[in-house]
């Protein structure tokens, strides 16, 4: 994915509105992120543990989702597989949900996923971060197949968000 500036990133979040896109806290150290081993840029709001955000590419052009969270303080000891890379963690996967794009969000419906906490998903499949003793489950994919597979699991996400 190529490096996407501040103002690409909060005027392509889709389930939010432009005042709420303005005010939310992008990371300040985006020339430091290693672009080319992310799928898509995951963070969580330092200001408030609840919300967390991502911003990715689907054909060509910038995509952002607001999500809502558990603080790290309630994440659950149990082993949970992340829907989007499949990595398996203890007390590292949270259920992320994502109020509907326009009129269906606006009346409070959204669309949930088990996600990897730190939204480190690009890391995890690519082998940048460690996910911990069974983290990464041994599969045959290639290293692309498995990038295909994560990518494909975001936008599945994405299109539930905005259809």
């Amino acid at each position: 994915m190529r490096q996407l500036t501040e103002q690409e990133i909060r005027t392509a979040f889709v389930n939010c509105t432009k005042g709420e896109a303005k005010r939310l806290s992008v990371p300040r150290d985006l020339a430091e992120r290693p672009w080319g081993d992310l799928d898509f840029l995951g963070w969580r709001d330092p200001q408030s543990p609840g919300r967390a955000y991502i911003a990715t590419e689907l054909d060509g052009s910038p995509v952002a989702l607001a999500l809502r969270c558990p603080s790290p303080a309630s994440w659950q000891a149990r082993r949970n597989m992340c829907s989007i890379c499949t990595t398996t963690h203890t007390g590292g996967v949270s259920l992320m949900v994502a109020p509907k794009a326009g009129k269906a969000g606006q009346q409070g419906n959204s669309v949930g996923a088990y996600m990897c906490s730190d939204l480190a998903c690009p890391l995890y499949v690519r082998g940048a971060k460690d996910a911990g003793a069974g983290g990464r489950l041994h599969e045959s994919l290639t290293l692309e197949e498995k990038i295909q597979r994560s990518v494909g699991n975001l936008a599945a996400f994405i299109a539930k968000v905005t259809a």
